[in-house]
């Protein structure tokens, strides 16, 4: 059965975003009332933001990057949320995945210690927040190969763009915002061939804490265009290392290990850096000299396409202390779909934008301790 939290009185969804789509905000309403359940709280839609005094359990739509109007939510810990809290905006994008390059300029905040922390588990590339030092960062880059330009707010790969040439890279520049870049930044990384990309992650919500490593899938929307098509993870009971005593290939075991380097590192160099719900795409492939590689892409300290399957595998591990491990997925499916028999949904509908659209979550494969 769930647990009790006696010291929330609430679930809250924190809608932090300009526009959030009425298919993803069906979702997130599904999974507060989810997160509810396990906390056994009530999942309430205030009409005003709840105080600190409120003792509410929040659930903001992105990571939240102002430690201060945190903490005046009552948002002081992992219990506080499901998501993640970081001191600078910079820090809750890709952006962290990368060093400067020499003698280039930094937001108040950076720290050249995240990135030497956790260099064995990033990709070869740079962070900027200037037009000039994205110039140089791309000459150094592109000796080696193409360069992958990645807007640092974008999700799901748009925006990304793969240049051969310094040329390429100014119509690119001249369409950015000086001042935001200053702020969020830009990165440009190695371009790999023959990618792979792998989850991993962990949620500890209601004194429960699980584990998984998973794949993505890809579908086609309306318009053909390939675009994310759910997730499918094995979770366990516990933390990364529950995960490592798994039988596990070679590459998820080092996809693993580079997942908890650089959550170690964001640990030790971000400073009021609090997260129950962490994920981190990891991209094997092979680089443009023909070697392999693998790294941390990115990270997620907030709600995701994975946390549907998140919460169901809390729910199994809350109802059964048996339980060690599950196989749970996602799916969104454009146009007409039939739902398996074991298929929680969480929103089917005409969306005003993307059309047809089905979202639903499973859990199968149950495993038990001996």
């Amino acid at each position: 059965m769930p647990s009790a939290c006696p010291a929330k009185t609430a679930v809250v969804l924190l809608d932090t975003r300009e526009h959030t789509p009425e298919h993803e905000r069906a979702v997130h309403l599904k999974l507060a009332e989810g997160l509810a359940r396990l906390l056994g709280c009530p999942h309430v839609q205030p009409t005003r933001l709840p105080v600190a005094t409120d003792n509410c359990y929040c659930i903001p739509t992105e990571t939240l990057t102002d430690t201060e109007q945190a903490a005046s939510l009552g948002i002081v810990s992992e219990s506080d949320l499901f998501g993640g809290l970081v001191p600078c905006p910079y820090m809750a994008t890709k952006a962290i995945s990368h060093p400067l390059p020499a003698g280039a300029t930094s937001p108040a905040g950076w720290t050249d210690g995240f990135a030497r922390q956790a260099g064995d588990a990033l990709l070869r590339g740079f962070t900027v927040f200037s037009k000039p030092d994205a110039r140089n960062a791309a000459a150094l880059l592109l000796r080696a190969g193409p360069v992958r330009v990645k807007p640092v707010r974008a999700s799901a790969g748009r925006g990304q763009q793969v240049i051969t040439e310094l040329d390429q890279l100014t119509p690119l520049l001249n369409s950015m915002d000086d001042q935001q870049l200053a702020v969020w930044g830009l990165v440009l990384e190695e371009d790999l061939s023959q990618v792979q990309t792998f989850s991993v992650g962990q949620v500890r919500v209601a004194g429960l804490t699980c584990s998984y490593h998973g794949t993505q899938q890809l579908t086609r929307d309306h318009q053909g265009c390939e675009v994310y098509g759910g997730s499918d993870l094995i979770v366990v009971r516990g933390d990364y290392q529950a995960l490592l005593q798994r039988p596990l290939e070679d590459h998820l075991r080092l996809a693993v290990n580079q997942a908890m380097v650089y959550e170690q590192a964001a640990e030790r160099h971000f400073p009021g850096f609090v997260a129950s719900r962490r994920n981190y795409d990891i991209a094997r492939g092979t680089t443009a000299s023909g070697q392999p590689c693998s790294g941390v892409l990115e990270q997620s300290w907030r709600l995701g396409g994975a946390s549907s399957a998140e919460l169901l595998a809390l729910q199994a591990f809350a109802d059964d202390p048996a339980l060690q491990q599950v196989r749970a997925s996602t799916h969104e499916v454009f146009g007409s779909a039939d739902l398996p028999a074991d298929a929680t949904l969480f929103y089917q509908g005409n969306d005003s934008e993307l059309g047809q659209l089905s979202k639903f979550a499973r859990i199968r494969e149950h495993g038990h301790s001996e």
